[in-house]
């Protein structure tokens, strides 16, 4: 009989196919770097599944929280437009994983996709309530490479809060911060709908829900990049 290895934290990738060139044939994915942030961090599982469409997703977000977690971070990987991530609109992709955010004790979502990020007021809507603590994302397109590593960044920040530490909004955001830090928030990550210039400090968008009654969810972009500064000042001391 096989032993169950079972480890307290999780993350939770849901990823379409990039195809970021003609030649991208489910080549490129943002799995190998989720990995290595779990190997680093350890204690961490990783587990991943493709979707393509709504019902695909579905079936992929239940399929991945058939286990729990002390601690568990979804990660949606995918080209985002306006509302919409692979072409599914964002609101019932979070009203989906606010599903399972009790049963998979979920404490945070990063979408890792362009402009979804934007619509703070339909995240801030769909976590109210939930167990989900915080959700990432960016207001503008977003280089690949560049926006994957600071999703890790993130996640693996986050990850290493438990309950108590939700309970504090000001402990959040400073987690957020430090792990912004380590990038410039003067790096242009993308562009708008237009197709002007974005740098990070105007596309990163984060809203945070702390543990407790009466706390509810608000967007704390302008906060983390605040308590960011500190982090720069405190390194080049």
């Amino acid at each position: 009989m096989k032993r169950q290895h079972k480890s307290n934290r999780a993350i939770l990738v849901l990823e379409c196919p990039w195809e970021l060139d003609t030649d991208d044939s489910n080549r490129s994915s943002v799995l190998p770097f989720v990995e290595g942030i779990a190997k680093y961090a350890g204690d961490t599982e990783v587990y991943h599944a493709n979707f393509y469409d709504k019902s695909s997703f579905k079936k992929a977000l239940a399929y991945l929280c058939k286990c729990r977690f002390e601690s568990t971070v979804v990660y949606i990987a995918a080209h985002g437009y306006k509302k919409k991530i692979a072409g599914i609109d964002i609101f019932d992709l979070l009203l989906e994983i606010g599903k399972y955010s009790k049963s998979s004790n979920i404490t945070g979502i990063m979408l890792g996709s362009c402009f979804v990020g934007k619509e703070t007021t339909s995240i801030q809507v769909c976590i109210e309530g939930t167990n989900i603590k915080w959700c990432a994302g960016y207001a503008s397109s977003c280089e690949w490479l560049t926006g994957t590593m600071i999703d890790c960044s993130i996640m693996a920040a986050l990850l290493e809060l438990d309950d108590e530490d939700f309970g504090d909004r000001d402990n959040v955001i400073g987690e957020l911060a430090s792990a912004l830090s380590p990038f410039s928030k003067t790096f242009v990550i993308g562009d708008d709908y237009k197709g002007a210039s974005v740098t990070l400090e105007d596309s990163i968008q984060f809203v945070v829900q702390a543990t407790g009654q009466g706390n509810r969810a608000r967007t704390v972009t302008e906060d983390v990049l605040d308590a960011y500064e500190f982090f720069q000042e405190y390194e080049s001391a």
